[in-house]
């Protein structure tokens, strides 16, 4: 082996090392802002306080975070793309915060605080403690607090937005149906969806890009690759609903053309996302066209590939199509 090729491969082992390490850490930074639900908290950052009348507030964007749950790196990224697009003085920008136990010991925190056990928050799990609470109900009750017409009386639009891990969220949230999508609607609230370059999406029946079977790969329909077996969130609902009313929902891929390394450290390599395609870019392809086939018309989603872009939340929310789709005429 070549010099320079043997320290390309040392660099790269360090990295991957690094990253491993970081997702087995607590994390750096809690943020500092509390929001009650059932007797619990759970922890969240904003770019304003929202308990006294805000009259200015037209658009908010909850951003939602990656493995690492670095929410604040997150809110500040989000305040960049809002600056750069001239929208920052009439948007809220809110990230949520899923900690798990490690954080909570580390960080002396409350008992109160909500945590969950590693990453269940991607797929709406429930908390561990101090009580169970889906991750899913969290984002419930942030829509709910801005659906408060007297705390939010001019606002028309909210977007979740989540990268890696988030956009895991923020697809299966989406999949779902989010508990105040009515309520918003109904109060003429646009709720948008813009999911940035996740491991994985949520499927609607057996079919996959590459050859999978039960036998082959155990659980490849399970949630949260597929609709069997749903969290106890949504537990009841009837599956052809869910794809119904999922393809109706206004929903953006932003997909890094970058993004195309088959053996990036965080990328899932499970049999069941390994199924959807190599890498993040061609399974985000894989997975539009197939909503695609299914539904030739009344597909209310599009992909944006982001030139120049890799695996890194910062990169690909501050690139100009993205702010384009993040914050777009209202």
């Amino acid at each position: 082996m070549t010099k320079p090729l043997w320290l390309a491969v040392m660099l790269s082992t360090a990295l991957a090392s690094l990253n491993a390490h970081a997702e087995g850490s607590p994390v750096n930074s809690i943020s500092p802002d509390r929001l009650g639900i059932h007797g619990s908290q759970a922890t969240l950052g904003l770019s304003q306080e929202w308990v006294r009348p805000k009259p200015q507030i037209q658009r908010v964007v909850i951003v939602l975070h990656g493995r690492q749950r670095n929410a604040q790196t997150y809110l500040r990224t989000m305040e960049r793309a809002a600056n750069q697009s001239h929208e920052r003085s009439r948007t809220l920008l809110i990230a949520p915060q899923f900690l798990d136990e490690r954080d909570i010991a580390a960080h002396h925190l409350a008992d109160s605080i909500l945590r969950w056990h590693e990453d269940a928050w991607i797929n709406g799990s429930p908390s561990v403690g101090p009580q169970a609470v889906s991750s899913f109900t969290v984002l419930d009750h942030i829509l709910k607090r801005l659906g408060d017409d007297k705390l939010f009386p001019n606002l028309k639009e909210i977007v979740i937005a989540g990268h890696s891990g988030g956009a895991q969220m923020a697809q299966r949230y989406a999949v779902l149906g989010g508990k105040q999508e009515a309520l918003l609607h109904k109060q003429g609230i646009r709720l948008r969806y813009v999911i940035a370059t996740p491991s994985s999406y949520a499927w609607f029946d057996a079919q996959r890009p590459q050859t999978v079977s039960e036998k082959s790969c155990p659980g490849f329909n399970d949630w949260k690759y597929g609709l069997n077996k749903l969290p106890a969130y949504a537990a009841r609902a009837e599956h052809g609903e869910l794809e119904k009313d999922y393809v109706q929902r206004d929903v953006t891929y932003l997909l890094g053309l970058l993004d195309n390394d088959p053996n990036q450290s965080s990328l899932d390599k499970t049999c069941a996302a390994e199924a959807q395609g190599a890498n993040r870019l061609v399974r985000g392809h894989n997975y539009y066209d197939y909503l695609l086939k299914r539904h030739p018309t009344g597909l209310n989603q599009r992909v944006v590939d982001v030139p120049g872009v890799g695996h890194n939340g910062d990169g690909i929310f501050t690139a100009p199509l993205s702010e384009a789709v993040l914050f777009k005429p209202l």
